[in-house]
């Protein structure tokens, strides 16, 4: 067991566990050459394709050459399958979930100066089609975030509030997906070191804002389950986005 009893408590109320600058020196540094190599393809694309996403406009179209996601960051990148598999990670998502676990659903955001953004406010198991307290999204930052390039932002507790929260469609540069009106005045901003880990239930609300800094905000998200969880859309063996975890 490597989570305190005080962690496991607060992970079952606030839903969220954060560990600052977990990922540390030339292992951070490694990581986000890899994700350097990524955006550095992505200048030659004029739309979007298998799996790097352009980032649309307010008119929801492409912006040539400008990086919004990499979807399937591990199937086209097999070397971050090294950032899943790292032990200081997974041995705290195995406290919270099981033993055996499988990973899927992997996304890389670069979120670009002046205007990049990720994902608005929103729980993940909305998507996955599924309520279930044994998804375990894990967020992990390899840059400093701070409100300024658009750090995660959650609603503490929220992953107990049911269908209290209802999605509506977005529009422009988010009309990739489907959102949720929140007080933000309510929301935790995690401002945090490069190299912090959250993980959360996929039960919570969260979400960010747009980069309005000069700098980027690399990140990459995936979640953790069960190895014996069905989930219909991602069925191990058949969806190539899905993995087990040594």
């Amino acid at each position: 067991m490597v989570l305190s009893a005080d962690e496991l408590e607060r992970f079952k109320r606030d839903g969220c566990l954060i560990f600052d600058g977990l990922l540390k020196g030339e292992t951070l540094k490694r990581y986000k050459s890899i994700l350097d190599e990524m955006v550095d393809y992505s200048k030659s694309l004029d739309v979007s394709t298998e799996g790097y996403c352009l980032q649309p406009d307010k008119d929801g179209k492409d912006i040539p050459g400008r990086l919004f996601k990499v979807q399937g960051c591990c199937v086209l990148e097999p070397r971050l399958l090294e950032i899943a598999n790292d032990p200081d990670i997974c041995s705290r998502a195995r406290d919270l979930i099981g033993s055996d676990m499988h990973i899927f659903g992997t996304k890389f955001f670069p979120m670009l100066p002046k205007g990049g953004t990720s994902t608005s406010f929103h729980t993940d198991n909305y998507y996955f089609e599924t309520d279930s307290d044994k998804v375990l999204s894990c967020g992990i930052y390899y840059e400093d975030t701070s409100l300024e390039n658009a750090c995660l932002s959650v609603l503490k507790g929220s992953h107990t509030s049911g269908d209290e929260f209802k999605h509506v469609s977005g529009k422009g540069e988010y009309s990739h997906g489907d959102w949720l009106d929140v007080d933000e005045d309510k929301v935790f901003n995690i401002e945090c070191p490069a190299g912090t880990v959250v993980l959360f239930s996929a039960n919570l609300v969260h979400g960010a804002g747009q980069n309005n800094s000069n700098r980027t905000r690399y990140s990459t998200a995936w979640h953790y389950i069960p190895d014996d969880l069905e989930l219909d859309q991602f069925p191990f063996g058949e969806y190539s986005d899905r993995y087990a975890v040594r």
